[in-house]
């Protein structure tokens, strides 16, 4: 096997972290499921942002037709014709899995991340828009965010749940999915056709814990170095396991309805300094998908190394890495705040870029 067949084998669902219309249209993706085991795609601000403003001439016909549209709806006509053809592309690999896998995210306008009601009405639109099963709606854990997931679960949408950061915000997030779930029920939806998965960074507590811990400069700090962001996935993945074996998702699970999965997001390496296979081998376990930009997903190919499970078990050792950055200085309150803010800050940084940009095409 290769070495993404070995990952799969080992559980991993390999995504794509990225989409644009040339990789759809010039069948870059429809090779990436063919011969790189990638059996789905998750998009962002950030992604659609790069998209369409790096010159992807793919796009100009249809922005040619939006001319004379407001942006907003510019916007979201040529992000839903993406996510259409991506979720036709995967539309197989939905049907083989049993509507696990083959899953396109969408997310929800990131200005809307502090506005429940915003994020409900929004996700139920895009939803009808592009009018596919293996669709899944991306909304942000802020505090806004969490019981508009449960909202939006009760309607039968899938969800995919978005810049997670701390242990402590995933089991808002659990417990949100569950009463989604249970609403889901209630209201009559069929629960084994509702899929999520819950989207926890990871790359980006590195590179802030690592910054402060070179701020800090002592011996003790920098051997902590690189350590923060898988420790804190393996904790995760715990506190996921520990929910598995209750009453509450095995009853869900006797009526048909599916986990929802742990996703390991921010998975490229920022660190030169790192291996850049490490945010994937170091957190390989059977059930969980790991979403890798075209780069990371090229470079496990290439050299990872996959051992199997490498998550299981690693509660105790990932507890006293934290317990030692706390000894030297690191807040992990603070850390996860900063990140979660910083997060949202960005991608509408990102968004409001596409507008910009898009807007100068539509009036030009």
């Amino acid at each position: 096997m290769s070495t993404l067949e070995e990952l799969s084998a080992a559980g991993v669902s390999i995504w794509l972290d990225d989409l644009d219309r040339h990789r759809i249209e010039s069948g870059n993706l429809a090779e990436l499921i063919a011969t790189k085991s990638v059996v789905g795609v998750t998009t962002n601000p950030s992604i659609f942002e790069k998209a369409l403003t790096s010159g992807v001439v793919e796009y100009a016909p249809q922005i040619a037709e939006l001319k004379g549209h407001d942006v907003d709806s510019a916007v979201k006509a040529l992000t839903v014709t993406d996510v259409q053809s991506a979720c036709d592309l995967f539309y197989d690999t939905w049907v083989a899995s049993n509507g696990v896998d083959g899953r396109v995210s969408l997310e929800v306008d990131p200005r809307l991340a502090n506005d429940t009601d915003g994020t409900v009405t929004q996700a139920i639109e895009l939803w009808n828009t592009v009018d596919r099963k293996n669709l899944m709606i991306k909304i942000p854990a802020t505090k806004a965010g969490i019981p508009a997931i449960t909202q939006v679960l009760a309607e039968g949408i899938s969800v995919n749940v978005t810049l997670i950061f701390s242990v402590e915000r995933y089991v808002e997030v659990m417990n949100a999915w569950l009463a989604g779930l249970e609403l889901a029920k209630a209201n009559g939806h069929d629960l084994a056709t509702i899929e999520s998965v819950a989207s926890f960074f990871v790359s980006r507590v590195d590179t802030l814990v690592d910054q402060q811990l070179d701020a800090i400069g002592t011996p003790e700090a920098t051997a902590l170095r690189g350590k923060a962001a898988i420790a804190n996935a393996q904790l995760a993945w715990d506190s996921f396991v520990t929910l598995t074996h209750t009453d509450r998702w095995q009853s869900l699970a006797s009526a048909g309805a599916h986990v929802q999965r742990p996703l390991w997001a921010s998975t490229g390496v920022k660190d030169p300094a790192y291996d850049d296979t490490r945010y994937v081998v170091e957190l390989a376990a059977p059930g969980c998908v790991n979403t890798m930009p075209e780069a990371t997903l090229n470079a496990v190919a290439d050299h990872g190394v996959v051992r199997g499970d490498t998550v299981s078990g690693t509660r105790e050792a990932a507890e006293q890495v934290w317990v030692q950055l706390a000894t030297v200085g690191i807040d992990r309150k603070a850390v996860f705040e900063h990140l979660e803010s910083d997060g949202v800050t960005k991608f509408i940084a990102a968004w409001n870029s596409l507008l910009d940009a898009l807007s100068q095409n539509l009036n030009g």
